[in-house]
């Protein structure tokens, strides 16, 4: 009977260690994908923000676009957006999400080296498809894939709020290097390596991304599709703090349109003869509003209906900041402005939306939803971006900044009155 309970206690210890092995081992492996993640979206923002940086100015500088057309290339790009949403979004849940970011990645190298290559704006228009189809495929795809790899509900809104800080502090970076790249040689060398540089991170996403998703047989394929589909069309049937999202994403985006203007205003109020470096120091500055305002959304994201407390606060900043760049007597004041739109509110409400909607939305849906959203955010900056051109070639940059810091201060009454609905089944 002794020696019966010694072998049951001994079995019964090393049962115990080899548990806690398995879950120190587990948590080991869900830290180095966080950790990958992370770094993932440093080194993408640090690219993109680069990117944005010198197309923006070599638009206005280079390439002398228009008003009307500088507002008009972002809108091709959400056109893009709208046709390739859902159907790449379908294919990150019902077969993997893994290669669709690496895709995603190639495309939008393509489109940024193609940028540095051209002048005519025509062929800019096609720099902005392959732009907008590099997009469709990751947007979705990252979330749904960090929230399934990691598998603790409990901590993903967090992980979420840091990996935009980090993108944050990663554009930040690509700025100071790409603008200083661009001040040194050439706006169009810049964006030349800077999409080098995505494309090459594509291949970092195939090497060190992993994926527990099993693909389903060939003939399957097109049943789950069309279940992910129904599954979707569903959730948003059903559940009214998504379609309030959705609409609310797609207003905001619409007006946030006007962000295409800032770098001619600037230059109107006064920038440099080269503004390369003045409008580098601005986008940092933006960041770094950016990234204390995601700080002190992650300490408290967590809370009771602080999501909708949250976006709210930040559509009332984002119309005072266009107030202020309608209204500025100089490029600082003007800058101060930009801060605002592009540091504070375009980077709360888009993270927090992402993170409001992730937390209503199961596993077998999320990519599909998350492109949904991402759609609406689209289909916002195509019907923004056609009002914002025409009200800019009849009435001037002015009154085209004053009529999206209206539409900011609705969408910020309309969440701030929609009633609250209860948890989604799907959340967590």
């Amino acid at each position: 009977m002794d020696m019966q309970f010694k072998r049951a206690f001994r079995q019964g210890a090393r049962t115990l260690r080899e548990t806690n092995d398995l879950l120190r081992h587990c948590c080991l492996q869900r830290r180095d994908v966080v950790t990958i993640f992370l770094r993932w979206l440093f080194l993408r923002g640090a690219f993109n923000r680069g990117y944005v940086l010198t197309s923006g100015l070599y638009f206005v500088v280079g390439a002398h676009l228009s008003t009307s057309q500088n507002v008009l290339l972002g809108t091709v790009m959400s056109t893009t957006l709208v046709l390739t949403n859902i159907p790449t979004g379908v294919w990150a849940d019902a077969l993997g999400r893994k290669w669709p970011l690496v895709i995603g990645h190639l495309l939008l190298g393509a489109s940024m080296v193609m940028t540095g290559l051209v002048t005519a704006f025509p062929l800019l228009v096609v720099t902005q498809v392959l732009w907008g189809l590099g997009w469709a495929f990751l947007i979705g795809a990252d979330v749904a894939w960090i929230t399934d790899e990691l598998a603790q509900p409990q901590r993903i809104a967090r992980v979420l709020t840091t990996g935009t800080s980090f993108g944050l502090v990663g554009g930040a970076t690509g700025m100071v290097a790409f603008g200083v790249l661009g001040w040194a040689t050439s706006l169009q060398t810049s964006m030349v390596v800077s999409g080098v540089g995505m494309a090459l991170l594509g291949l970092f996403v195939a090497v060190q991304f992993t994926e527990r998703t099993v693909l389903p047989k060939r003939e399957q394929r097109w049943h789950a599709s069309l279940s992910v589909v129904r599954l979707v069309i569903s959730l948003l049937r059903r559940d009214h703090e998504i379609l309030l999202v959705c609409v609310a994403t797609m207003l905001l985006n619409g007006a946030s349109m006007a962000a295409w203007l800032f770098p001619k205003q600037l230059i109107h109020l006064g920038f440099p003869s080269d503004p390369v470096l003045w409008y580098t120091a601005v986008g940092i500055c933006s960041l770094a509003a950016g990234f204390i305002a995601l700080r002190l959304v992650q300490a408290r994201i967590d809370g009771v209906g602080v999501a909708r407390r949250m976006y709210t606060l930040a559509c009332f900043i984002g119309m005072l900041g266009l107030l202020v760049i309608a209204s500025a007597p100089d490029a600082l004041i003007g800058g101060v402005g930009v801060l605002l739109v592009s540091g504070i509110t375009v980077n709360v409400t888009r993270t927090v939306s992402v993170v409001w909607v992730n937390e209503r939305t199961t596993s077998d849906v999320r990519a599909t939803v998350h492109s949904f959203l991402n759609q609406a955010e689209a289909l916002g900056e195509i019907c923004g971006g056609f009002t914002l051109a025409v009200i800019a070639g009849a009435a001037g940059l002015s009154m085209t900044l004053l009529t999206s810091a209206a539409f900011m201060a609705f969408t910020g009454t309309m969440v701030a009155r929609a009633r609250a609905d209860r948890a989604s089944p799907g959340s967590r």
